[in-house]
């Protein structure tokens, strides 16, 4: 391991923890909202980088590239896909949950339905948290800094050992960050760490370029799109690990879930300042995401340039690659933002299981009369048990028959969509009743499971999410239609809050959408791998043109607004 690794390595992460406690040391933790929501002072910024940072971390890295390395290009309909569903729960769920002033999704859920359907989707989620990211979100990441570090070596261990140190140190600290930090702390940590995953993401392709190209990043680029054309198309077949079709069943089912109901994921949005902070943070994380594919997909398609179709486990290419092509001080830096990264994604479920069971497991059984500190010592008392589970379970993740991205996938199907379908109905209808939802989520969960574990079903994973979901939605209609609530559903409205949405959301998502169109158009037989750059600049020449009239129809709304304040 070298020395220099490690010296920029620790003052990155230093410096972003000696931040972190400056910013918040001043902050109140002890009550309700100061701990789980930051005291809803979240602006946009923060937002945004807080679900990036949370949403990436070391399987991101490792399991697209590997997936790119392997295959091609079609994996990123993963994050490119993502910039739609962002733009959707903007515009749509962002001033719902506002306008309610819920604390977390469950909430909505016994407003809607009843106290028992919160509890079970309280369960569902703890169990995914506890089972599934708390553990895989360790184990990924002690893969890739044992690797980066040798740890093995330096301490003459078993792989399995290395990776329980690692999940322990990892652990630790994450568990200071969200436990005593609260939200505020996470998020805080995130805005440091995201600024240095872009730039340091962005390192690996331009690098990983030069390098290909001996020296030359343009030589680099031109191997990279003419070498082997076929590793950049993005539409992928039924035979790829993501085919095209599933961008329009499951996949967009699965994204409204993780983005618009996981409460590790929407509990940032719940803690903004106001509607107009929080659609701005969200529609930021879906520009981010589109260009994401630059520093997690395209590392793969280089390391397959520069070191063979058959150079060993795939997953193993993304800090193979880091290694060869970084100079050793930016390999501790990048080394430290991905450690931050990994933290920022077990912290923040952390944050998100202490509050689910504050709130909704302890508050409801045992807190009746108790003030928000007690509530809050409870939820730092449960976060130290989940957090010694969690270690405890990520070094058994390396003997997963199937590997850790197909044991993430199988296992969030369980929980995500079930999850998502009983929302979903919950806001387009009045009178579906609470029975429909829990009739739903145990054929949803109970099917799911019947068609991964016992029958040998050929559809591919999230073409059956979108099945399930069709059918609960029908059945849950059905059931409502035949017996109804006695009364419809009010939405309950929260004065405290201000809900005056962002004046610039539509022009703002309209670029976004046309964003994800260019990233299919550019990895596609009409992009990158055509010699014909025709489409290529049609589509330049149509991006123009709308920012010029984004730019006058932004301008006529300042001078509006301008006008009316000065009346």
């Amino acid at each position: 391991m070298s020395f220099t690794v490690l010296i920029s390595f620790l003052l990155f992460t230093g410096f972003v923890c000696t931040y972190t406690y400056f910013k918040v040391r001043k902050s109140n933790n002890e009550s309700q909202e100061g701990f789980f929501l930051g005291g809803r002072s979240l602006t946009g910024g923060l937002i945004a980088s807080s679900l990036i940072l949370t949403n990436l971390s070391a399987t991101s890295f490792v399991g697209m590239s590997g997936q790119a390395y392997s295959h091609n290009m079609s994996v990123m309909g993963w994050e490119v896909g993502s910039g739609i569903t962002l733009v959707i729960i903007a515009l749509l769920l962002v001033p719902r949950y506002l306008k309610q002033g819920i604390t977390t999704i469950p909430d909505f859920l016994e407003s809607r339905y009843d106290l028992s359907v919160k509890k079970f989707v309280t369960l569902l989620f703890l169990c995914q948290y506890v089972i599934n990211i708390l553990p895989t979100t360790l184990y990924a990441g002690a893969v890739v800094l044992g690797d980066i570090f040798d740890i093995q070596t330096l301490l003459g261990v078993s792989e399995f050992a290395s990776i329980a140190i690692i999940s322990a140190a990892i652990g630790l600290l994450g568990f200071f960050y969200a436990v005593y930090g609260g939200l505020k702390a996470v998020v805080i940590a995130d805005s440091m760490n995201g600024i240095g995953l872009i730039v340091g993401g962005l390192m690996i392709p331009i690098f990983g370029l030069i390098v290909l190209g001996d020296g030359s990043f343009m030589d680099g680029l031109h191997i990279l799109t003419t070498a082997a054309p076929e590793k950049l198309q993005s539409v992928g077949k039924e035979s790829d690990p993501l085919p095209f079709s599933t961008l329009f069943t499951g996949l967009i089912l699965v994204n409204l879930y993780y983005w618009g109901t996981d409460q590790s994921i929407i509990q940032r949005v719940l803690g903004a300042k106001n509607l107009k902070e929080g659609q701005k943070g969200v529609i930021l994380a879906g520009a981010i995401k589109v260009i994401s594919p630059l520093f997690l997909i395209i590392p793969g398609i280089i390391a397959y340039h520069i070191f063979g179709a058959d150079a060993g486990n795939p997953d193993t290419m993304y800090t193979r690659l880091v290694n060869e092509v970084l100079p050793k001080p930016l390999v501790g830096f990048f080394v430290a933002v991905m450690f931050g990264a990994i933290l920022s994604t077990f912290n923040g479920v952390l944050n998100s299981s202490t509050t689910l069971f504050a709130l909704n497991v302890y508050k409801p059984l045992f807190g009746a009369g108790k003030d928000d500190h007690e509530l809050v010592a409870k939820g730092r008392v449960f976060g130290v048990v989940i957090a010694i589970i969690s270690v405890c379970i990520a070094p058994f993740i390396m003997y997963a028959p199937d590997g850790l991205f197909q044991y993430l996938q199988m296992v969030a199907g369980f929980f995500s969509v079930p999850i998502f379908t009983i929302v979903f109905v919950g806001y387009v209808s009045k009178r579906v009743p609470a029975f429909a939802a829990k009739v739903a989520l145990v054929v949803f969960v109970s099917s799911y499971g019947a068609m991964q574990l016992i029958f040998d079903t050929p559809l591919h994973f999230l073409h059956q999410l979108a099945i399930l979901f069709v059918i609960c939605t029908i059945l849950m209609l059905i059931i409502g239609y035949v017996k109804p609530r006695e009364t419809d559903y009010i939405m309950p409205i929260n004065e405290d809050i201000d809900i005056t949405p962002w004046a610039f959301r539509f022009e703002a998502s309209a670029i976004i959408l046309y964003m994800v169109l260019g990233a299919f158009i550019c990895f596609s037989e009409v992009g990158l791998m055509s010699a014909d750059p025709t489409v290529m600049q049609v589509y330049g020449v149509c991006g123009v043109i709308m920012i010029a009239g984004i730019l006058m129809t932004q301008s006529r709304k300042k001078a509006a607004l301008a006008l009316r304040e000065a009346e």
